[in-house]
């Protein structure tokens, strides 16, 4: 079993900048893909960016491409998501998620899932 815990969330201005952090603890020693979704009200939960555990794959919604980017640090067992040039339609529960595939990550086939963590981008 799996634990994830997101932290970095918050209350920002168009074009700030947050950093999401994901912490995984249990099997970790799994080679997970590891990735991000959020959830806006009112709409279904919608998959943003996934890193496989070498980190040598890294997939993304397209429309994100060029300001979000994921990382993830295997030795701290962390996973980040670098948001840039944020927008008010950022605005989100972001959940951290695990999966052994990261094809069936980023189709929402998802093992585990974090508690979520709010970000609200202000106009």
């Amino acid at each position: 079993q799996v634990q994830l815990v997101e932290s970095g969330g918050g209350l920002v201005q168009a074009g700030a900048s947050l950093r999401l952090s994901c912490a995984a603890s249990g099997r970790t020693f799994t080679r997970y893909t590891m990735g991000w979704f959020r959830q806006a009200p009112g709409k279904e939960r919608e998959f943003v960016a996934a890193i496989t555990w070498s980190g040598g794959s890294t997939y993304y919604v397209d429309s994100l491409k060029g300001r979000f980017a994921i990382s993830r640090d295997n030795a701290k067992n962390t996973v980040a998501l670098q948001m840039n040039s944020l927008k008010p339609e950022d605005t989100a529960v972001y959940y951290c998620a695990a999966d052994v595939s990261a094809r069936g990550l980023v189709r929402g086939d998802v093992e585990y899932w974090g508690q979520g963590t709010q970000v609200t981008v202000s106009s």
